[in-house]
Order: C-alpha cells, then structure tokens, then sequence
C-alpha cells in the first residue's frame, strides 16, 4: 500500500504545525518519524489516519484521495495513548483481542503474535491488571491480528521494559519482512535495531529531511 504526501500542511487555529510537507512511502518501506515535541509527528499520523481533516489533493491512500478512502482496515496504527485507558469492568487480554467487527480473528495468528511479543502468558489476564508496556504490547498486537498493509506505531517502546524491548525490535522487524509496511515514530537512539529503509526528521522551523538509510549514513559518515 503506498502513501503519497504532496504538500500536506496543517495548523491549529493560528498556529501552523506542517508547511509543505511532501514525501511517498512505497509498499514495504519501514518509514522511521524523528523530531522534538511539537514539530507535528502525531499531527502527521492523524492526517494519515484521517483524524485530522486535510483539503482534497494532499494525502493519497493506494492512489486514492484521502477523503475518498474507506478501507480503513489496512491500516493499523497504535498510539501513545493505550497506557491511559481503564475498563470500568473486567476484560482480559483474549476478550480485547477478539473484539473485532472486522474479521473473524484466527486463534492461530493470536497466540503467535502474543508469542512473538513475549507475552503469550498473559492471554486470560485482566487488561487494567497489566504494566503500561504490556498493555502497549497487546495493542500492537491487536492492530495486527487484521493482516494490515500499513502499521502505524506512535513510540512504541515508551514503556517498555529493557528486558522485554527486544521483542519489540524482532516482531516490528518480522513483520516489516514479511511485507508490512511499518511508519514508526521514536525518540529510540537504538535505531540500528530497526530494518528501516527511510527517515523523516521534521524541525521546530517547520523545515524537513527526507532521506533513505544510504543517505542518512552517507550524511553522518561527512559529520
């Protein structure tokens, strides 16, 4: 699935978070998203996931206007905010993974992915009983259970545990292999843990860089 950005801008009221913002992500790309607070990296991910409503013409989804776009289900995305939730009754982990209107999900490709981020254990635990960074880990694993073309992960590893991140590394990198495209926003210094093949660095001025991995290796070999 491929995205297309032509000179995507946003503001909020008065205040203008994106200026001309334009770049193609290609089908299979691992798209890593660098930047301080507030030069517009989640604003970006909810344009992206039509949160934020952009003008006809600067986001393309397969080809398709953005506006156009309905078949949200190959996109998943999981955000920073999975640690803030609460469920005023109990639910556990295997009851919030089936909850998908989407699909009937395959018991198969839930424990796997479970198993892959290293929390196959915790299936039939309560959900609010869980860390911030098991939850997360669940999360993630329910934005996949859908087989999404594109997965979207605002920074993923924010609470996680050291001893528990390398799962992380492996299943994101697994999956990418396997042909997901992966849009991952981080403030990681380990990014050579990540099979990425492009880096957006978006700067408080409004201005950005663009560049694939040669590139950003090329530049830094000339610092």
């Amino acid at each position: 699935m491929q995205i297309d950005i032509n000179n995507l801008s946003f503001a909020y009221g008065h205040k203008l978070v994106l200026n001309n913002l334009s770049l193609t992500v290609r089908p299979g790309d691992f798209l890593v998203v660098e930047g301080k607070n507030g030069t517009g990296k989640t604003t970006m991910i909810k344009c992206l996931l039509g949160i934020n409503a952009v003008p006809n013409g600067m986001i393309f989804l397969d080809h398709e206007d953005i506006n156009a776009f309905r078949d949200w289900t190959k996109i998943g995305c999981v955000s920073q905010s999975v640690d803030d939730f609460n469920y005023e009754f109990p639910i556990t982990v295997n009851e919030i993974l089936t909850m998908s209107k989407l699909r009937k999900i395959k018991q198969n490709r839930k424990l796997k992915l479970l198993d892959q981020m290293g929390i196959l254990e915790i299936l039939n635990e309560n959900i609010n009983a869980l860390s911030g960074g098991q939850r997360q880990r669940v999360f993630i694993v329910k934005s996949m259970l859908n087989h999404p073309k594109i997965l979207i992960l605002d920074e993923p590893t924010a609470n996680i545990d050291k001893k528990n991140v390398e799962y992380f590394y492996q299943t994101v990198n697994e999956l990418n292999s396997e042909g997901t495209t992966v849009i991952l926003i981080t403030h990681d210094e380990f990014l050579d843990a990540y099979n990425w093949s492009h880096i957006l660095q978006l700067n408080t001025d409004l201005s950005y860089s663009y560049r694939t991995r040669k590139q950003f290796a090329e530049e830094a070999g000339r610092k």
